[in-house]
């Protein structure tokens, strides 16, 4: 008889998202099992207990699924997880806190296909400007976009402080380089974009963070992908549906909330569901994630 397959959800926030809790059972969990308020010391523990009370046979049946709002807690979880493991009681771990790896894959991959596929173009050496840079979706995608050749530069709304030492450990953390720029004035957003080549919008819901005057001063600007579903949008004239639609007021190509969507949602239910047919086990974080969306943008 197969053994009932198990996901155990490790968050260090108050709450399990119900967002992930849908996604495993549609991946073909049979039981998903929340574990709330975990910090980082806890984890270890909570690992051996999943995996020691199963036989072999039983840990392919199971995954540990790390979310939360923080990325480098989360890497760090996974860490601990695959630290406490060791053969045969060795099971996969997913982490993707917020959906924060899923979504900036989806962004990145997305912009990366329509760079080559309007522009004949890659990121490497292009000029990327993040708005919401200091949000677990804006972070994660100045890493991903920064490891694919791309200068990234981390757009600064207020003082710039927190934003810097972020971008130190990320940089050591990640051998990247990514800069922290002002963006807290009109005239510094329109002095940013006269050199930017693409915007990744991942600031909080319901601001506008680029009007149109703004995006007619940018005569670089090839591409702009925003996260916000949630009027105002992030970036006037990026329609939600946008999947490399020209802007209005701008000769850039729009990626907008919904087209980003679609792509994070395939690529988390494939990662859920290779947990569990795998042969061997996995471990998903955000650069296995952005290769995934990218081959599904591929095929």
């Amino acid at each position: 008889m197969e053994k009932v397959s198990i996901l155990h959800l490790i968050t260090a926030s108050k709450n399990a998202s119900p967002f992930d809790v849908n996604m495993a059972y549609d991946a073909g969990f049979d039981q998903v099992v929340p574990y709330t308020n975990v910090s980082l010391d806890e984890v270890v523990a909570l690992t051996q207990d999943a995996i020691f009370s199963r036989s072999p046979s039983g840990i392919k049946r199971e995954g540990i699924f790390i979310g939360g709002r923080d990325i480098d807690l989360a890497i760090q979880m996974l860490n601990s997880c695959k630290g406490a493991m060791f053969n045969p009681f060795v099971c996969s771990i997913f982490a993707d806190p917020s959906g924060a790896f899923t979504t900036a894959a989806a962004m990145v991959a997305k912009v990366e296909f329509h760079l080559q596929q309007h522009f004949g173009l890659d990121l490497s050496g292009k000029a990327v400007s993040i708005f919401g840079a200091s949000g677990p979706l804006g972070g994660c995608a100045a890493i991903i976009a920064a490891q694919q050749g791309a200068v990234v530069q981390l757009v600064a709304h207020r003082a710039s402080a927190q934003l810097e030492q972020k971008a130190k450990t990320w940089n050591t953390q990640y051998q990247i380089n990514l800069e922290v720029v002002d963006g807290i004035s009109k005239a510094a957003k329109i002095k940013l974009l006269e050199f930017t080549d693409i915007v990744l919008c991942a600031a909080p819901a319901g601001i506008e963070v680029l009007n149109s005057a703004q995006l007619s001063c940018a005569k670089s600007l090839k591409i702009v992908a925003d996260v916000n579903a949630v009027a105002p949008l992030g970036v006037a004239g990026v329609d939600l549906n946008a999947d490399g639609m020209q802007i209005n007021a701008s000769s850039a190509l729009g990626i907008g909330a919904l087209a980003i969507g679609q792509l994070k949602y395939k690529t988390q239910l494939k990662l859920l569901q290779q947990m569990l047919s795998a042969d061997t086990p996995q471990i998903f974080e955000f650069k296995s994630t952005f290769n995934l969306a990218r081959a599904l943008l591929a095929n």
